[in-house]
């Protein structure tokens, strides 16, 4: 168990889309904390809700559009409180964000010299010459080869695993405590995730840095994470320790979501099915409200299983679980 106060604590977060004329949660009630020099992993199917969450901390969404109710708290400030030239003061100096696209995350028609100098011209009182300093140590750190030419090189002409670097060194620019990691190895081959994975763990170690990992890929998460946050619906169905979650998985959706990882033997020819979870991730305008959201995707389980409310329960010492069902859940076909 963790000690002390934490980086972030975020306590019962609420992020709403307008549809039409009301609004529906896609972050709903979720509580988390992110300690020093910790990862925490953040994983679910498209549409749990994890990005959502990921920019909400940030405060990258429109208002006119958006509710935030609830408390991210960082150095006793609540970040859904401010405004938008405070939060211009934290983003960047104080929590980095690593965004999923990083073609889409670059500025087409700036250098990335400019790009990575830009936070530094905001954030520091560094001269021009301490600047160009700073941006090819940064370079060098994300172990992009040549740094003095490719910081004169637009986004176009880089590879997608040196943009996803690039983007990585523009986040630890200012050094910030804190950095959120939305997707940073989606689309990268085996080997450039693997080396943008090790840089993370390294910055953790080197900087004491408290990393949110957003991501889909438990292969990721097994290798990185210190806990696990398993997002359904916009809600947080299981919490615990990495190494308990993948030892001792208990919500029927993570353990679904660990059964539909392809063993070696499948990989080997074996006539061994995939398992596939059935049905999709419920839109936010249909996703219910009461009851266990995942009841439908697992119809065999009788409904008395289920609770009306479903509330996160300590089952073991920080290991929690949303709902009794996980009491009762079996898989399709398999007694219980």
């Amino acid at each position: 168990m963790q000690t002390g106060k934490p980086l972030l604590e975020i306590n019962n977060l609420h992020t709403a889309f307008r549809i039409k004329d009301d609004y529906y949660d896609a972050v709903d009630d979720v509580s988390l904390t992110l300690e020093k020099n910790e990862i925490l992993a953040i994983v679910g199917e498209s549409g749990s809700g994890k990005s959502t969450l990921a920019t909400t901390i940030v405060g990258l969404h429109n208002k006119a559009n958006t509710q935030i109710k609830g408390q991210v708290l960082y150095q006793d400030l609540n970040l859904i409180d401010l405004n938008e030239t405070l939060y211009n003061r934290i983003r960047g100096n104080d929590i980095g964000m690593i965004f999923q696209d990083p073609l889409g995350a670059l500025n087409p028609l700036m250098t990335v010299e400019d790009q990575i100098e830009e936070a530094l011209v905001y954030h520091t009182k560094m001269d021009a010459n301490e600047r160009r300093a700073r941006v090819l140590e940064l370079l060098d750190q994300v172990g992009i080869p040549k740094p003095e030419r490719i910081a004169k090189q637009f986004p176009h002409e880089l590879s997608g695993g040196m943009r996803q670097r690039v983007v990585i060194a523009i986040a630890l620019s200012c050094k910030p405590p804190i950095i959120i990691a939305d997707e940073p190895t989606t689309a990268l081959d085996v080997t450039i995730q693997a080396q943008i994975l090790d840089l993370l763990n390294d910055l953790q170690d080197e900087m004491g840095t408290g990393i949110i990992l957003i991501t889909h890929d438990l292969g990721v998460v097994a290798e990185t994470a210190d806990r696990v946050a398993v997002m359904y619906a916009g809600q947080i169905v299981e919490l615990a320790s990495a190494v308990e979650l993948f030892t001792n998985p208990k919500h029927p959706y993570t353990r679904s979501l660990l059964k539909s990882i392809p063993q070696s033997e499948e990989l080997e020819g074996s006539s061994a099915e995939l398992h596939v979870i059935q049905g999709t991730v419920p839109s936010l305008k249909n996703l219910p409200r009461t009851g266990c959201r995942f009841a439908p995707r697992i119809p065999w389980m009788p409904a008395e299983v289920h609770e009306e409310h479903p509330t996160l329960h300590e089952i073991s010492p920080d290991h929690f679980v949303r709902c009794t069902c996980y009491k009762h859940f079996h898989f399709e076909g398999e007694a219980e």
